[in-house]
C-alpha cells in the first residue's frame, strides 16, 4: 500500500492531528518530516507545549529500517509534543509504535475519542499508558 499522511493543526487547542497509512520508505519519511515541521510552525503555543494525536489504523507493518527512522524522528527534541497519543488497529502495530516512541509521554488507543480524552485529561500529564491492549 502506498504511503500517505494528512496533518492538520487545531491552533486554539495546541493540537496536531496526523493520519498516516501505508508502507513508508525513506522518501515518504522525508516528505512527512517536512510537512510535520510546517504544521508545527503554525502552532502559536510555546515550543513543545503542543499535543499530538496520530491515527495509524491504516498503517502497514513497517520495515525495521523505517521503525528506526520513525524512532529518530520522534526523538528530535525540537518537535517533541508534550503528550503523544496513537490510535492503532493491531497489537503488532502497537509493538512497532512502542519501539519507535520509547522514552516519550505516549499512550496507545483503539479510538480517536479515547486518545483525545487522554490528551486533554489534566490528571494524565506524566504517566504514559496503553488502552485496550
Amino acid at each position: 500500500m502506498e504511503p500517505f499522511f494528512v496533518i492538520d493543526v487545531d491552533v486554539p487547542r495546541d493540537l496536531v492531528l496526523i493520519r498516516m497509512g501505508g508502507f513508508f520508505g525513506p522518501e515518504a519519511i522525508a516528505q512527512f518530516t517536512k510537512a510535520r515541521n510546517e504544521a508545527h510552525a503554525r502552532l502559536q503555543c510555546a515550543p513543545n507545549a503542543h499535543m499530538t494525536l496520530t491515527d495509524v489504523t491504516d498503517m502497514s507493518i513497517q520495515s525495521q529500517e523505517m521503525v528506526t527512522s520513525f524512532q529518530t524522528l520522534l526523538a528530535n527534541p525540537t518537535h517533541r509534543s508534550r503528550k503523544l497519543a496513537f490510535v492503532h488497529a493491531s497489537t503488532l502495530a502497537r509493538m512497532q509504535l512502542q519501539r519507535a516512541a520509547a522514552s516519550r509521554n505516549v499512550a496507545y488507543f483503539r479510538t480517536a475519542e479515547e486518545a483525545e480524552a487522554w490528551l486533554f485529561d489534566e490528571q494524565e500529564q506524566v504517566e504514559p499508558r496503553s488502552a485496550n491492549g
